[in-house]
């Protein structure tokens, strides 16, 4: 008995799944999977909150698949919801290959290109769909998705839907699928307005919590370099890369614009062009689709995206995490972290923040409970320069950030200039001491470790 008591073989099972489960590579339940599998098989509802890269996608899939089991009818079963077309084409692959014994029929349905072939293949008859709240709402408006026949509905990334604004969808679902159902709600982290929707959601749910809310995983190795600007952010990182110090890795940024404009600044110099891509909302499906593709597979080695890759994206043997920006959703760090280290592998997170960051730094450390180490810049990096504007943004920046801390601070940035002095007092003391964009610069420089006598100079 003891044998089976840390496997597979101690759920209740069918041998199509287990055969699937072991074709998978799937040896040892992890914690998640343990404690939700039994429950989910017995109907409760389920509310799980455990970090990404711990195997929650097959600690929900299984035990619903079990219940499916094979086709029936037309109309789907299961509706399983996620934040972004990425983690639904992953979760759907996942159903494919848990259920590639079975007749189980799926679909993926997402925006980003044409219906027609999502709707051929839910009139053809489909026992699970998983999806996005938009895309699943335009169908069902259309009345190409048949809802009476639903017994199991799953939310995966709870707090990452609320937080991109898709609470009137999940209400408007709820309001149409038959109230007699199993619920499953899945989230790494567990903030306020999780707990709310999970209120409405789930009847008497059994709490699954595997690891502290907003903790970042013991085989992810955390440190952060402090800088002046943003070029010396590409500079640290062609650096590290020259060095060999990084292999397989997912650079996040904070904007298209700068995810852009760090691929042209490593492409061709620093990383040859077929080795590096880029994605983000910008980005045709397709091209999205094909560059995950070619990362997962090893034929590209650097990843460039914005947080619209941060969740959820099962992608094995990333050695290194960059955040070039740090996420101002302060969840979002976990879950970026959370792309290396998975299935208890080592993996290394490195995070750039400048004087305007810091701000936002603080409140992460806060979340995840430790302080993130810091280094000092290799002697070998160039300290670019602060461009004026770029200064400017950043003082203006601390200033609100203050004003937010502080309401009754009037800000440094627009301090008011001192009186005039009488008019036949002549002095040099007429001039304005008023802007404070030295100031600011002087104090971060010292705080920081840099100043003026570094531009352009290498540490």
């Amino acid at each position: 008995m003891e044998e089976i008591e840390n496997t597979f073989e101690q759920f209740e099972l069918n041998r199509q799944l287990l055969n699937a489960v072991a074709d998978a590579g799937y040896t040892i339940p992890t914690p998640i999977q343990q404690k939700t599998i039994p429950l989910t098989l017995q109907g409760h509802d389920v509310l799980g909150i455990a970090q990404t890269g711990t195997g929650k996608t097959a600690a929900y899939l299984l035990p619903i698949l079990m219940k499916v089991k094979y086709a029936q009818g037309k109309l789907p079963r299961c509706l399983i919801f996620a934040p972004t077309r990425e983690l639904v084409i992953q979760i759907d692959k996942a159903v494919g290959e848990l259920a590639k014994y079975t007749d189980i029929r799926h679909v993926a349905l997402y925006g980003g290109l044409g219906p027609k072939t999502q709707i051929e293949t839910i009139q053809a008859g489909v026992d699970i769909i998983v999806s996005t709240p938009g895309r699943f709402m335009d169908l069902y408006l259309r009345g190409e998705i048949g809802v009476k026949d639903i017994k199991v509905m799953i939310l995966d990334e709870a707090d990452k839907m609320m937080d991109m604004g898709f609470m009137p969808q999940i209400r408007s679902i709820l309001e149409v699928i038959p109230r007699k159902r199993q619920n499953l709600l899945f989230s790494a982290t567990f903030p306020e307005k999780v707990e709310k929707l999970s209120y409405e959601f789930l009847e008497f749910p059994t709490r699954i919590e595997v690891s502290p809310q907003a903790t970042t995983a013991e085989t992810v190795k955390q440190r952060m370099f402090a800088v002046p600007n943003m070029q010396t952010k590409i500079n640290i990182l062609a650096y590290l890369f020259k060095t060999g110090e990084i292999q397989k890795t997912i650079i996040f940024t904070r904007s298209k614009d700068v995810a852009d404009t760090v691929f042209e600044a490593l492409k061709g110099p620093v990383i040859a062009k077929g080795d590096i891509r880029v994605i983000h909302a910008n980005k045709g499906q397709n091209t999205r689709i094909n560059s995950m593709d070619a990362f997962r597979e090893g034929d590209v080695k650097v990843l460039i995206s914005t947080d619209v890759a941060a969740r959820g994206i099962d992608i094995q043997n990333v050695s290194h995490v960059i955040n070039f920006d740090v996420p101002l959703i302060y969840e979002d760090y976990v879950h970026r972290i959370g792309r290396t280290g998975r299935a208890n592998n080592i993996g290394e997170a490195i995070t750039f923040l400048t004087p305007a960051e810091e701000y936002h730094i603080k409140k992460i450390e806060k979340i995840i409970r430790m302080e993130i180490p810091r280094e000092l810049i290799p002697l070998d990096v160039e300290i670019a320069p602060t461009p004026f504007d770029e200064n400017q943004a950043m003082l203006l920046e601390i200033d609100n950030q203050r004003k937010k801390e502080d309401p009754t601070f009037k800000g440094a940035f627009h301090e008011k200039k001192h009186p005039r002095p009488i008019a036949k007092k002549k002095t040099g003391s007429a001039k304005s001491s008023g802007g404070s964009s030295s100031k600011g610069s002087s104090s971060g420089g010292k705080k920081y470790g840099f100043s003026k006598s570094n531009k352009g100079s290498k540490r």
